[in-house]
Formats: structure tokens, sequence, C-alpha cells
């Protein structure tokens, strides 16, 4: 005995599988376009750690300079 469902369940997985497929396609091209990103964002990246370092450095010299005694 024939499933009477078989034919409407197969055309549901087929467009199951196709939409998958496409959502797959998808992922990889976000995955592609975040990977540029990052590598064209490296630049920035050690401009912020160069700041940081800076308004360390500064504040560290400032609170120095504080604590130094007033010329003669």
């Amino acid at each position: 005995m024939e499933n009477p469902h078989e034919r409407d369940q197969a055309i549901l997985l087929e467009r199951i599988i196709k939409n998958v497929d496409k959502c797959n396609e998808a992922v990889l091209e976000m995955n592609h376009c975040i990977k540029e990103f990052l590598q064209s964002s490296t630049n920035t990246e050690i401009a912020a750690k160069l700041y940081d370092n800076y308004s360390y450095n500064v504040r560290y010299n400032l609170n120095t300079l504080k604590q130094m005694p007033e010329p003669k």
C-alpha cells in the first residue's frame, strides 16, 4: 500500500533542502564579508591601542608632575 502523503512530503522535503542550501550560501557570504571587515579594521585596532597607551602615559606623567615639589 502506497503512502498517500508521500508525494506531498517529497515536495516539502525538496523545498526544505532548497531553502537550507540558500541559507547556507547566505551564511558563507556573511562569513566572507566579516573576514574582509576584520582584515580591513586592523589599522583602526592598532590606532586604538596606540591611543590607549599614549593616554596611559599622559596620565602617569601628569600624576608624577603633581607629586614633584615646586622649583625654588
